[in-house]
């Protein structure tokens, strides 16, 4: 069966599944592997659940006209989804880079929301598999998407791009994240530039931060680009689209042309370039300053990423989704300076550095000292293992728990926590 062909019946039933756990009813249910799993194998359980049509690679699954085979089920589906975005009339923005992409994605999505239909990556939906899923979930109703791209290594970038053809993009910066993956800083620019590639290739339009001097080089050859710039004292560059903020401590507060000051949920110099893009975008599109100002002030940051959590006993500011030393170096310095009394700091390992993560674990540590950061707390082997400060390290969170719990109860204290998703640090929540 071709695409088009079964482009016919996702009109019919365009809801994908992909797990028999979570079918629904009329939906079509894609066999994919994995390294543990044959989906294949569950095809027709999916049928039995209420799958309209299964998708299948294994030709010994197939039971009847309902089991659709295909070469391979995974590039089928990107194939479809690629396809059902070529049928789409709406603006696509891609996001890619090393820090800040999912805070800038869904502050894009509630500025746009204010005035457009707007349908944004959720969750981690942002690879191979994540990505063709999330295309496939825009319905004629929508007016906008907003599609996050998470690369590992060089290539994937531009693989996604081929699939989800984005009409408008932005890199959010470069950043020491997938190091083993990349190679390198050069390689992690190397991969976010497959964006501008792409956009270049097929005149699209990029938005570029004025303050990042990085990316203006990057773009350099984009004939098609707007640039946007988050300023406050001794920080100030003309752009396309500029505001000027009032104070980056504890929230943000800035200010677009003469509207009304604007008041962020977010806090820092970096998040203020996240929400610049947001506010660039809202006027690219032709919205008022109010619209955008309520988009702003909406989003609040949730699942644990720049997360400000009020328990009984304490403040914490939870960043434990991710990290890498790009962005803890950021929120390091960040927290830092907030006059916050009684800081303590509980840092996690950062995962995926490969032969890099020896010197970034100990300029983490290194930072910490320059910063005069007393109560801190290191969490995990690598730092253990790098760790020749006078700083508590524990080996894992569990004994990290257990001391909070048993030996040192923190109260009326700002808990500044931030790890590798794998460290699983917002288990310490409990305790705080």
């Amino acid at each position: 069966m071709t695409i088009e062909q079964f482009y016919k019946i996702f009109l019919q039933y365009p809801i994908i599944s992909t797990d028999t756990r979570k079918i629904k009813k009329d939906s079509l249910f894609f066999a994919l592997k994995g390294e543990r799993f044959n989906a294949n194998t569950f095809a027709e359980q999916a049928l039995e659940q209420g799958a309209a049509y299964v998708v299948i690679d294994e030709a010994e699954y197939k039971k009847s006209d309902k089991f659709v085979l295909v070469d391979d089920v995974l590039v089928f589906l990107q194939n479809l989804a690629k396809y059902h975005r070529q049928q789409l009339q709406i603006p696509v923005i891609a996001i890619v880079g090393s820090n800040g992409k999912t805070t800038t994605k869904e502050l894009i999505h509630s500025v746009l929301s204010e005035k457009f239909v707007t349908l944004s990556t959720p969750g981690n939906f942002n690879n191979h598999i994540g990505l063709p899923l999330t295309l496939l979930m825009i319905n004629p109703e929508h007016q906008m998407a907003v599609i996050e791209m998470g690369a590992n290594h060089v290539g994937e970038n531009a693989f996604l791009c081929e699939i989800a053809e984005p009409n408008f993009g932005l890199i959010t910066n470069n950043g020491k994240d997938h190091l083993d993956g990349f190679g390198s800083l050069e390689g992690v620019a190397k991969s976010n530039s497959e964006l501008y590639y792409y956009l270049l290739k097929n005149n699209g339009l990029a938005f570029v931060n004025a303050h990042d001097e990085w990316l203006l080089r990057m773009a350099a050859r984009l004939e098609n680009k707007k640039t946007y710039a988050g300023n406050f004292d001794g920080k100030e560059k003309s752009a396309d689209y500029a505001a000027f903020a009032s104070q980056l401590q504890p929230n943000i507060e800035f200010n677009i042309h003469k509207s009304s000051s604007i008041t962020s949920h977010l806090s820092g110099d970096y998040n203020f370039d996240n929400i610049m893009v947001a506010v660039a975008l809202g006027l690219h599109f032709g919205m008022s300053e109010e619209e955008i100002k309520r988009g702003i002030e909406k989003y609040q940051p949730k699942n644990n990423r720049s997360q400000i959590i009020k328990t009984e006993k304490n403040t914490v500011y939870m960043d434990a989704y991710n990290a890498n030393p790009s962005s803890m170096e950021l929120a390091l310095k960040n927290t830092a300076m907030m006059s916050n009394p009684n800081k303590v700091f509980i840092l996690g390992d950062m995962f995926e550095l490969g032969v890099y993560a020896e010197a970034e674990h100990k300029y983490i540590i290194h930072l910490c000292q320059q910063l005069n950061l007393e109560n801190v707390m290191l969490v995990g082997s690598e730092f253990k293992k790098y760790n020749t400060s006078a700083y508590m390290c524990f080996e894992t969170t569990q004994e990290a728990n257990d001391y909070l719990k048993k030996t040192r109860p923190l109260k009326e204290s700002f808990v500044f926590i931030k790890g590798s998703r794998g460290m699983k640090l917002e288990t310490l929540l409990e305790v705080l």
